[in-house]
């Protein structure tokens, strides 16, 4: 399990300022399948991921879901709301067992009016993020359903991350016939192989070719 100078917008402080968060932030265990935060709850703070992989999800009004993004250690949940001081617009529900951390506002921005620096990397991290959604918009408009799930693929297999076809089909914004179709015709070509949830790259050569590659790399952490 990782610690929390282990996080990037927290690396460039001393282990005396480091201490101090510690002390504000509560870590809680939860299972597979757990719910961290609901959809439309309000936010009083936000999460840390030290151990375990989350997703965030979108459901609309007709029920239909959409992976937003899927984070592991060292990554931010929750972390939107901070200075809008509304509601979650998603929800987070752990893929493995996980150990998160939360931290109030309040404390948060106390603790931020004293280490000015650390606003930057956070600013500095929700900015590649927007970009990082603005190019997947934007690949919804020109990439086919293939070149969508390449690229998911080959996030998914670096990461060790295990998704169920619908999970995949939410994730890459396709139907999970479109999924399921694509899988097999990879599979059966010998471009991946998939045991149970596991997906096993055995061509990468072949995905990285077909996909449209994101300007912005993120860790194998944080998936978009």
């Amino acid at each position: 399990m990782i610690d929390l100078k282990d996080f990037r917008i927290f690396s460039d402080l001393k282990e005396k300022e480091i201490q101090k968060l510690r002390e504000n932030t509560r870590k809680i265990k939860y299972g597979r399948g757990e719910n961290i935060f609901q959809e439309g709850a309000p936010a009083f703070g936000f999460y840390l991921v030290f151990e375990g992989m989350v997703k965030l999800v979108k459901r609309s009004m007709r029920a239909k879901s959409q992976i937003l993004k899927i984070v592991g250690p060292g990554e931010l949940l929750g972390e939107t709301t901070l200075f809008d001081k509304g509601s979650y617009n998603a929800y987070a529900r752990t893929l493995e067992p996980a150990v998160i951390g939360f931290i109030e506002r309040g404390d948060f921005f106390y603790f931020l009016e004293r280490h000015p620096k650390t606003i930057f990397r956070l600013y500095g991290r929700l900015s590649e993020e927007l970009k990082a959604f603005q190019n997947k918009l934007a690949e919804r408009s020109y990439s086919s359903s293939k070149e969508r799930l390449a690229r998911l693929i080959l996030h998914l297999g670096r990461s060790g991350v295990e998704l169920s076809r619908a999970e995949l089909a939410e994730m890459a914004g396709v139907s999970s016939k479109t999924a399921i179709r694509t899988l097999s015709e990879l599979e059966s070509r010998g471009i991946i192989a998939i045991e149970s949830r596991k997906i096993k790259i055995l061509r990468e050569e072949y995905l990285q070719k077909i996909m449209e590659p994101f300007s912005i790399d993120f860790n194998p952490s944080l998936i978009i």
